[in-house]
């Protein structure tokens, strides 16, 4: 096992990390931007070192200072969280290059699935149902016939990166070209790559993900899936476990099709494929996730698993000690992001001074965060703050104690989304589960 990591993180999942490896007994290494110094995360740690100024191109996603940190404390590995450099292939690499561990997978698999144009083509060629589309649009003319033959809507996605970037959503061919030019510059301005593909958009869908651990011995295991459903801009907002409309003969195929997709690129560690869910029970394939997911605690909850420890195991050479039988998923949980904006504004971001916090408690009910009382939310992150997490019995009861945990959080100086989400769990199709991937755009149009 490792006696030394460092983070390479900020934020919630910083010190997600942080509390997992002292109940290791691991050390912990800590980096940090200037805006950052007084972060949470820094003074959990047990060494701190400040990396650069605040941007994240000179902080966080600065592979040689974070590199050259590890090498100076004598760390083993790098946990990278989600986010920032946990997908880059080059990151991981230079880990390797460096005889340091990545608590991930192959930087060749993170590669290959990365590009989700190449993933896809993969994934068709293994048996895994993939949403129809064109692999990669090299000519648009030709692309834009292929999008008349099999019928608008259409998306075009980026290959490379993620966070909603890179996509747009056509409803008919004069908007075509545009589309494939804008997504294609901003997927290039935001990854340095511009590639992208095309697939039918498909509506009212579902948006389930199933959590797979791969060891390094070939053991691949499914911990059943995640309904993100309830997002906004392709931001997920509310998740949870399990998906109170997945047929147990669907979940079994699904839970099948992620297992064999996480083999056939002979995956290690930790990773999530998502997939979409029509109306008739078919799914298809979307990406693969290839690190830990935001919404980790829901799996958590319902399997009795800590999957970050588990993360830090497997690379350390451990054998992953579940079987596919031993997996149940118990109870159901949720999670809801709290991210700091103002839904009521056209979710303006709300930075500044934390004057007061409450963080509600009582059994089963958790809230993953780095803010504290007097802490000052920095302008330059994510938005998103913390994830207060309820498990339960039934999904009757979870819906309660959500509810009941929002309306005591308090978080005083800042605009936050607590009541956004606590509206949202008041509604019929969210208490039924019948509610899409398009169910919160049509939800805030009267939203004020």
């Amino acid at each position: 096992m490792f006696s030394k990591i460092l983070i390479a993180n900020r934020g919630e999942i910083a010190v997600r990390i942080i509390r997992a490896c002292n109940e290791m007994g691991i050390h912990t290494v800590a980096v940090y931007s200037e805006a950052d110094a007084e972060a949470l995360h820094v003074n959990l740690a047990d060494e701190s070192y400040c990396i650069g100024p605040a941007l994240l191109k000179d902080s966080y996603l600065n592979m040689t200072a974070i590199i050259d940190v590890a090498i100076a404390t004598g760390c083993q590995a790098i946990h990278p969280g989600y986010g920032l450099l946990s997908e880059n292939p080059r990151f991981a690499e230079l880990c390797e290059k460096c005889n340091i561990k990545f608590i991930g997978p192959h930087w060749s698999v993170i590669a290959k699935m990365g590009d989700k144009d190449e993933a896809r083509r993969t994934m068709k060629a293994a048996g895994v149902p993939v949403v129809p589309g064109l692999d990669e649009i090299t000519d648009i003319a030709a692309a834009k016939k292929f999008a008349a033959e099999i019928g608008y809507p259409v998306i075009v996605k980026a290959s490379a990166g993620g966070g909603g970037r890179g996509i747009r959503i056509v409803q008919k061919e004069e908007d075509f070209e545009n589309a494939v030019l804008t997504a294609s510059a901003e997927a290039k301005s935001a990854f340095g790559n511009g590639k992208v593909y095309l697939e039918k958009f498909l509506t009212d869908v579902k948006h389930v993900e199933m959590q797979i651990v791969a060891d390094e011995q070939g053991n691949v295991v499914c911990l059943g899936e995640r309904d993100c459903s309830m997002q906004r801009k392709n931001q997920k907002l509310i998740e949870e476990s399990p998906c109170v409309t997945l047929k147990p003969d669907v979940r079994k195929k699904m839970m099948e099709a992620a297992v064999l997709a996480a083999k056939t690129v002979n995956y290690t560690n930790l990773g999530t494929i998502e997939f979409l869910l029509d109306r008739q029970n078919n799914f298809y394939f979307m990406e693969m996730n290839t690190r830990l997911q935001v919404e980790h605690p829901v799996t958590e909850y319902v399997t009795g698993i800590d999957v970050v420890k588990w993360q830090i195991r497997i690379a350390a050479g451990m054998a992953f000690i579940y079987k596919q039988e031993d997996v149940r998923l118990r109870g159901c949980a949720i999670e809801c992001r709290i991210n700091s904006e103002d839904a009521r504004n056209n979710f303006r971001p709300s930075c500044g001074r934390i004057s007061l916090l409450h963080i509600p408690g009582g059994p089963w009910v958790r809230f993953d965060t780095a803010i504290y009382q007097d802490y000052r939310i920095p302008p330059y992150y994510d938005s998103m703050i913390g994830k207060l997490i309820v498990y339960a019995r039934d999904r009757t009861e979870a819906i309660r104690k959500m509810q009941a945990a929002l309306c005591e959080l308090v978080i005083e100086g800042v605009h936050t989304n607590a009541e956004l989400s606590g509206d949202i769990l008041a509604q019929p199709e969210f208490k039924d589960g019948s509610y899409c991937t398009n169910f919160l755009d049509k939800f805030l149009k009267n939203y004020h």
